[in-house]
């Protein structure tokens, strides 16, 4: 019975993740239509940093790998390694949220805010709720890093560590996709 209902948590989760997955396809669709419409303002060419955006990339990639080694861990029962690995997978995740808003604050003091054209703020809007995400996955991980260590990793906490990996690997997902449309059409323009 424990097992069917960790199963039916985890369809509900995937449930989640397509619904999520829908708003960043609408916000995705938004930045397309609305990307070139700059209002005599900055365009992408002149704002975008690859050297920052790459190292964004790969930051995100390594927690990425580095939550997977953290999954492994909890399946071995091995609660010190996965503890280890997902508070690696924090820090490079602050690293990541970091870099982020030194961006938006570049771009503000620069007069590039969400308020200047609808090109930014469409990049504000798309951007800006992906490190959201990454910022409520860092609180969920904190949790169940917590949890590893005061509660036995038994099928519940399991299915709560799985789930959160899942939102981790979910966001490296639209990552990818923000990398390529965004940054990387942006520059190329």
């Amino acid at each position: 019975m424990e097992k069917a209902v960790s199963e039916s948590k985890i369809f509900g989760f995937w449930v989640y993740l397509m619904t999520d997955l829908v708003i960043f396809a609408s916000l995705f669709a938004c930045y397309i239509v609305l990307h070139g419409n700059t209002s005599n303002g900055p365009t992408a060419r002149e704002l975008f940093n690859l050297d920052s955006v790459l190292a964004e990339t790969l930051i995100l990639l390594t927690s990425t790998f580095t939550c997977s080694l953290g999954m492994l861990a909890v399946n071995r029962q091995a609660k010190g390694w996965s503890v280890l690995w997902f508070l690696i997978t924090f820090c490079l995740g602050v690293a990541f949220l970091t870099i982020e808003l030194t961006e938006f604050a570049d771009f503000i003091e620069r007069g590039a805010s969400w308020q200047k054209s609808a090109f930014l703020s469409s990049f504000f809007t798309l951007v800006g709720t992906h490190g959201l995400h990454i910022f409520f996955g860092l609180i969920w991980m904190v949790v169940m890093g917590c949890r590893i260590l005061t509660r036995p990793l038994d099928h519940h906490s399991y299915s709560r560590v799985f789930r959160m990996a899942l939102f981790w690997h979910f966001l490296d997902f639209v990552w990818i996709f923000i990398f390529t449309v965004v940054y990387g059409i942006g520059i190329l323009e």
